[in-house]
């Protein structure tokens, strides 16, 4: 019985001291998930979890005193700050470059979208031009069409009247220019020979000591370029068979791009509207409106600005007796659609005629002419003219006219700058529209502010507080 109730003692005990392992490491995983540390028993100065009820645990947790400096406890040494597990990795990284990483990130998104929106505008350009021609058009023959429904007429009388009339100028215009270069072809071929010969001569009789023999052979190696790539001139007027024949297409499309939207506009901005988010609906039905009225101030005004050019232009041609001043004004009329470029294409096109033509002074004479037109659109018709409703930046002008020229040739660059602009004023007007929501208390469309930005409009939002 003696030796029985030793065994059972020494088992007791044993037993005691594994509870007793158990609970310290019970307290140690406690102290590891709220980040305490253990410490070794009868530290001084430490208090413990546990309440001092059980077993002594052993464990610092971030409210204990130990966390302390010196001066709170003048008896005792600072004690090292308690040693956390890993933090994290977020909050290690520094915040420009935690800045830097969101913003490329949703660059990238942008960039990636941008570069799809291209390959599909690339592979269906021929709609995209027929349309984007079709809405510059209609744009200036919408005003006939009010005016004929105030008149009483219905309205499909008057869309029909006014696109009929509308086809029936332009293409006579086109007709009229075309007749006029056959009419004077002969005629051109002739002078620009004279002209070719007095060049010749200048060059002969001028003081760059220039012989008839390098003359020759420049015209030799002329003819032989010409004479070898007779299969690449070749190759290139069936692809201008094949542009002729887009060209016939993408009018088609237009004319009846135009006549739907003459007709049924409304209603086709009205289904557009339905694609929209309800909760964006009312920003983009009020940037609507505006950005029509920017492309229709835009077309009217370029229309005017380039009627007026190739009118002087077109009789400074005349008084100096260049041939074909009336197609070149035409030409110099629908080059003006394309900003910049155009302008300094047309009037090179008409500076050269005159050159083989009527010989250098008469050259220079008509560079005066578009030099001096030039400059009294840029500073004085533009400006009357279009105002305020289409104002862009040179640098932006540029840019678009290179940008869509890159995309989609001439009909990208014509596009260009009307696109640019319309942007601008749906971009001006929604921010002031949501500017407007905000300080009227309407709930802002998609999520609230965050970092900085949060900060920013609980200060402001303070501020309006205080004043009401």
């Amino acid at each position: 019985m003696v030796k029985r109730a030793g065994w059972l003692g020494r088992l007791g005990n044993r037993l005691n001291r594994v509870e007793a392992r158990l609970q310290a490491r019970r307290a140690e995983v406690e102290a590891e998930s709220i980040g305490a540390v253990p410490v070794p028993p009868g530290a001084p100065g430490v208090a413990r979890s546990g309440g001092g009820t059980g077993a002594d645990t052993g464990a610092v947790t971030p409210a204990d005193p130990a966390f302390g400096t010196s001066a709170e406890h003048p008896g005792h040494a600072p004690h090292p700050p308690a040693l956390r597990g890993r933090p994290d990795p977020v909050s290690v990284v520094p915040w420009g470059m935690r800045v830097a990483a969101e913003v490329s990130w949703r660059l990238l998104l942008l960039a990636g979208m941008l570069w799809v929106v291209m390959k599909v505008i690339s592979e269906v350009r021929l709609v995209v031009l027929a349309f984007a021609a079709a809405l510059l058009v209609t744009a200036l023959l919408q005003p006939f069409v009010v005016r004929l429904r105030r008149l009483g007429l219905p309205r499909g009388l008057a869309t029909a009247v006014t696109a009929i009339l509308g086809f029936v100028v332009i293409g006579l215009v086109g007709w009229f220019v075309v007749w006029q270069v056959m009419e004077n072809l002969d005629d051109l071929s002739n002078r620009v020979r004279e002209g070719i010969n007095e060049l010749k001569t200048w060059a002969l009789d001028s003081p760059f000591h220039v012989t008839e023999k390098q003359i020759n052979d420049i015209a030799k190696n002329l003819s032989e370029t010409i004479g070898t790539n007779t299969e690449q001139i070749t190759s290139a007027g069936l692809q201008g068979v094949t542009v002729l024949v887009e060209v016939l297409t993408g009018i088609l499309l237009a004319m009846f791009s135009t006549l739907f939207l003459l007709y049924d506009g409304k209603r086709i901005w009205t289904w557009v509207l339905g694609l929209v988010p309800a909760t964006a609906r009312p920003g983009v039905a009020g940037a609507g409106p505006r950005a029509w009225r920017t492309l229709t101030a835009y077309v009217r005004g370029t229309v005017l600005v380039a009627l007026i050019d190739a009118i002087f232009i077109g009789l400074g041609l005349y008084f100096l007796k260049v041939p074909m001043a009336v197609p070149l004004a035409v030409f110099i009329f629908l080059f003006a659609f394309i900003p910049l470029v155009g302008a300094v294409v047309s009037g090179a096109l008409a500076v050269v005629v005159a050159l083989v033509t009527q010989g250098p002074w008469t050259a220079l004479m008509t560079l005066a002419v578009v030099l001096a037109v030039q400059q009294i659109e840029g500073h004085v018709l533009q400006p009357f003219i279009l105002g305020r409703a289409v104002r862009v930046h040179p640098l932006a002008v540029v840019l678009a006219v290179a940008a869509g020229g890159m995309v989609a040739g001439i009909g990208g660059a014509v596009v260009a700058v009307p696109l640019v602009a319309v942007t601008n004023t749906v971009v001006v007007y929604l921010r002031a529209y949501s500017r407007d929501q905000l300080l009227h208390g309407a709930a802002a469309v998609g999520p609230g502010p965050h970092g900085s930005t949060a900060v920013e409009q609980a200060a402001r939002e303070a501020g309006h507080d205080q004043r009401a």
